[in-house]
């Protein structure tokens, strides 16, 4: 929670969002500001969030919570609407349960004329959220799913992440929901491969909460076969992580898509350059899609169905190959330092133009 606080007051900060406090109340932390709908949407960027809602604050006190509720739901109803009341958190006076039978009922009797009634859980048009702390009633105006996660760099460690495609993409941004401050190395093969990478790094920055970020690019030989660049890439982490005393690596492996063999002789090499591999997407579900969508990388996954449904052999990849790979994309390495806003992708071409 006080990492979750840091993050949130630090992010509102870098964007220049103006706010009177941020504290916590219990399992909540309440931002006060004059411009909530902006704010919900930059808190709604970052990792460690369940929920995310435009509240009214009221005494918990039953009365005036449920009259809160109604006087509130009756704002938001539009005629013929399916309403769901619903009510957590705990109080020590009475049952979440017995207010939203309460307000349920109240409702329904002042909106006679709105010609609105009630639903279920599973079946509604329109969501009336109330949440409950020892001291305090959070009656929503807006309510959306967060990211979840764990706040970003609660880990307090740093993971060297590499993005050249989709797959890599989503790795990383597993790496910042786990709470590692990711750092990230791009590698690109030509201008258009450089675009398309440049906006999926522009949907992933706004979860990072740094007001400046440095990113390292190399450019790379295209080519076909995904076992080679994968390889290549892992290398090159583990030289530039050697050289830069980063512990951790994200490797940029599904497991159920790519051969065992690559997990372990992936995952081998990086031990032994006293180094600790990590692998993003070993537990991959459905979240990790979801989140991927919610940031606008939807359009990105649909790509990983060819890699899901290839077919790889074991087979030796020469060394002396992803080595002289590896010396090529070190010798184009260039460092770019962003200042996150909306121009990101235009920044990051226009940067690379002028180091070259």
């Amino acid at each position: 929670m006080e990492d979750l606080e840091t993050s949130i007051s630090s992010i509102l900060k870098i964007k220049k969002q103006s706010f009177s406090c941020v504290r916590k109340n219990g399992s909540v932390i309440v931002v006060e500001t004059n411009d909530p709908v902006f704010a919900s949407s930059t808190i709604g960027s970052l990792f460690g969030v369940d929920r995310i809602a435009i509240a009214k604050e009221v005494k918990n006190q039953f009365d005036t919570v449920l009259s809160t509720i109604t006087s509130t739901s009756m704002n938001l109803l539009l005629k013929g609407e399916k309403f769901y009341i619903k009510v957590e958190g705990r109080s020590s006076d009475y049952l979440a349960k017995d207010l939203e039978i309460a307000a349920t009922s109240s409702l329904i009797e002042k909106s006679i004329d709105l010609q609105v009634k009630p639903g279920l859980e599973s079946d509604h048009s329109r969501l009336l959220y109330t949440y409950l702390t020892e001291s305090y009633a959070y009656v929503c105006i807006f309510v959306d799913k967060g990211l979840g996660g764990i706040p970003y760099n609660s880990q307090k460690e740093t993971m060297l992440c590499c993005i050249y495609d989709e797959l890599s993409a989503i790795t990383c941004l597993q790496s910042i929901k786990m709470g590692f401050d990711a750092k990230m190395l791009i590698s690109y093969s030509s201008d258009s491969d450089l675009l398309k990478i440049s906006k999926m790094i522009n949907r992933i920055l706004p979860s990072i909460v740094q007001e400046k970020i440095t990113l390292q690019f190399c450019k790379m030989p295209k080519t076909q076969d995904p076992l080679m660049k994968i390889l290549v890439m892992i290398y090159l982490m583990i030289s530039i992580a050697s050289s830069r005393k980063i512990k951790h690596i994200a490797l940029p492996i599904l497991p159920f898509t790519l051969p065992v063999w690559l997990m372990e002789d992936s995952t081998r090499a990086v031990f032994q350059k006293n180094l600790m591999p990590w692998i993003p997407l070993a537990g991959m579900d459905s979240s990790i899609l979801e989140n991927s969508r919610q940031i606008g990388l939807e359009k990105y996954i649909v790509n990983l169905e060819n890699l899901c449904k290839s077919k790889f052999t074991k087979r030796n990849i020469p060394k002396r190959k992803i080595q002289k790979n590896v010396s090529d994309a070190l010798k184009s390495l260039k460092s770019i330092s962003l200042t996150v806003g909306p121009k990101n992708v235009h920044d990051i071409i226009d940067s690379l133009r002028m180091n070259h």
